[in-house]
């Protein structure tokens, strides 16, 4: 359990920050156009993204027993550095233009959503290295119950907010929310990889 709690923390600090991506399901959710088709797409290429993450480091560690500490401190680097850089980009929000534009067709929809996973340099950084690199200090065992947390972080968040956008459109609009969405990021990064730094 405290393997998929972690996970699904992990996970949701990794996606829960304003992006391109989010911004885009947001919209669909919020102009109710291909929200299914969209939604499925991001929470699926997720899923892929983090099984492969996690099995290929997985992998390695179990070939190079040695790794697990390099693969550790890489982690506390880059979990250390996303955390202080939410925090900072929290004392300057930036609102989140989701709403507006024209419909667009199934095919549009589709391929945009997948521009936005795929071309994006961050989510292999993010989703495979880092998920990977975090799932892998779990043991053998563990990341996979690690991975089922962040599969399900993903799903529920690109769930939550294509489908939840006409409920929750001011407040994810609104420039405060992301402030303290981004403090709670950074928060929840610090604090794991403080507790990789000291093996927890």
């Amino acid at each position: 359990m405290d393997h998929f709690l972690t996970g699904t923390a992990t996970g949701l600090a990794l996606i829960v920050a304003i992006g391109a991506q989010n911004a885009y399901v947001l919209r669909q959710g919020l102009a109710r156009d291909h929200v299914g088709l969209v939604v499925a797409i991001c929470a699926v290429s997720d899923l892929v993204l983090i099984l492969a993450g996690v099995a290929g480091i997985g992998t390695i560690v179990e070939r190079a027993p040695a790794a697990i500490d390099v693969v550790r401190w890489l982690g506390v680097a880059f979990l250390t550095w996303y955390g202080v850089s939410s925090l900072l980009r929290a004392r300057r929000p930036d609102a989140l233009a989701a709403a507006g534009g024209a419909r667009l067709s199934r095919r549009s929809a589709a391929l945009r959503a997948l521009a936005l996973t795929w071309l994006n340099p961050h989510v292999y950084l993010d989703t495979v290295l880092l998920l990977g690199s975090v799932a892998a200090t779990h043991g053998s065992g563990g990341r996979w119950w690690f991975a089922v947390g962040a599969c399900l972080a993903s799903v529920l968040w690109f769930s939550g907010l294509g489908y939840g956008a006409r409920l929750l459109a001011r407040f994810l609009a609104s420039p405060r929310a992301w402030q303290v969405l981004d403090v709670l990021i950074g928060v929840v990064m610090l604090a794991i990889a403080v507790r990789l730094a000291t093996g927890g």
